[in-house]
């Protein structure tokens, strides 16, 4: 989980378009972010496999 300081950071806008970070609205995290959800991999995963997210199903065959 990321620092509150960082997140807060994150928040305010940039000086420059290219210094955006975009980050996990629930844990902060910056690496793995899928913009479609605003959630990193990690918790994407765990909202799909317990139904949180709408229209998301866990793939199994």
């Amino acid at each position: 989980m990321a620092k509150k300081s960082v997140i807060a950071r994150a928040k305010k806008k940039p000086k420059f378009s290219s210094r955006l970070v975009l980050r996990c609205f629930r844990c902060g995290r910056k690496r793995g972010y899928m913009k479609d959800f605003g959630l990193c991999r990690i918790c994407f995963r765990e909202m799909a496999s317990h139904g949180q997210i709408p229209g998301i199903k866990k793939s199994s065959w």
